[in-house]
């Protein structure tokens, strides 16, 4: 009986599917982007088009510009060319479509200067820069600047919408310290949500606007010094992170996870009742990133991919039935991190 199960399978294609199948949520997994460093995908309203921030050399990047793709003429395309939306001067990162499915808000230094802002010195730490001359700008898809959302001293970036489409969360340091607020989606009414020291970003609205994830540092003790040393000279060190989530209103604040090390790029599943993101909390490195879904509870951890040592920034598309994610998977021995689409299988 073993040996006629055994041939049932292997006649249908099921064993070795069985036996290498390690992402089993993922399937017909289209690679999007071949070259540079290409993160924060985030789909249109539509699920049809995709907006990202990307430093590819061959495209003549000197560091990240704003960029958006049609899906079907991308997948799997190596002279596939999106199109920049952005202005192509200073740096820029996080975008996200606006309800109408044709502008595109994001955050660039280019107010401060032309240039791409110098690196700052990391000491050969893992550390973020956090440039004070990130403010939030509107454009369409022809790279018109349409509106400036932000004009305030500080760091102004990671906004991402309700799918309301009326309201705005994103990240600031207007207050001294990294916290998270809310606008309305001409910017006006803004209004604190976080308030405890530490850096609160990366924020995503809930499929029904009501709530907010997102990653947060809470420093103790003398690791407060080091935060806010760091903080002073624009940098952060993203090495631990837990997830929250919090009321669109400020209430309700609540930790999903206690994982620790770095719990970051979260976002919801389309049911509301889960939340997808990357971590390496498993890692006795530090750097192995994959994906893992939990329940908005805390409960029911599960581990998502394996290949590669970094996937992060998923993103359902509206109707649930794709996932995109940046990867270094696939990528030749280089350190490119590229964009990849799946279907998504529950």
């Amino acid at each position: 009986m073993k040996w006629i199960l055994l041939l049932m399978l292997l006649t249908n294609g099921l064993f070795t599917w069985a036996q290498t199948n390690t992402e089993p949520h993922l399937a017909n997994i289209k690679q999007l982007t071949f070259g540079g460093d290409n993160a924060e995908a985030y789909f249109s309203p539509d699920g049809k088009k995709v907006c990202f921030q990307s430093n590819n050399p061959q495209w003549g990047l000197q560091c990240d510009q704003i960029f958006y793709m049609v899906l079907e003429e991308a997948e799997d395309n190596t002279t596939y060319q999106p199109m920049m939306v952005s202005n192509g001067k200073g740096r820029t990162t996080c975008s996200y479509y606006m309800p109408d499915g044709k502008k595109i808000i994001y955050a660039s230094t280019f107010k401060g200067s032309n240039e791409c802002p110098p690196e700052p010195a990391k000491d050969g730490k893992y550390l973020w820069a956090i440039y004070p001359t990130f403010d939030l700008f509107i454009t369409d898809e022809k790279g018109k600047t349409t509106k400036q959302l932000t004009d305030v001293p500080g760091y102004d970036a990671e906004a991402t919408l309700s799918p309301k489409g009326d309201k705005i969360v994103f990240t600031s340091t207007r207050n001294g310290d990294l916290d998270l607020y809310i606008m309305d989606i001409d910017g006006k009414n803004i209004k604190q949500l976080t308030f405890g020291l530490g850096y609160d970003g990366g924020a995503f609205f809930s499929p029904d606007g009501k709530q907010l994830v997102f990653r947060a540092s809470r420093p103790q003790g003398e690791d407060t010094i080091a935060y806010k040393e760091l903080l002073a000279k624009g940098l952060v060190a993203p090495t631990n992170m837990e997830l929250y989530t919090i009321n669109a209103d400020g209430t309700g604040l609540r930790q999903i996870t206690n994982l620790g090390k770095a719990n970051w790029a979260p976002f919801f599943h389309p049911n509301g009742k889960q939340i997808i993101f990357s971590s390496n909390h498993h890692s006795p490195r530090g750097y192995d990133f994959q994906l893992y879904v939990i329940n908005t509870d805390g409960t029911g951890l599960q581990k998502i991919t394996t290949e590669s040592l970094f996937n992060a920034f998923p993103m359902f598309s509206p109707d649930g039935k794709k996932l995109i994610f940046s990867s270094n998977r696939n990528n030749g021995g280089t350190r490119d991190t590229n964009l990849f689409i799946a279907d998504w299988i529950e």
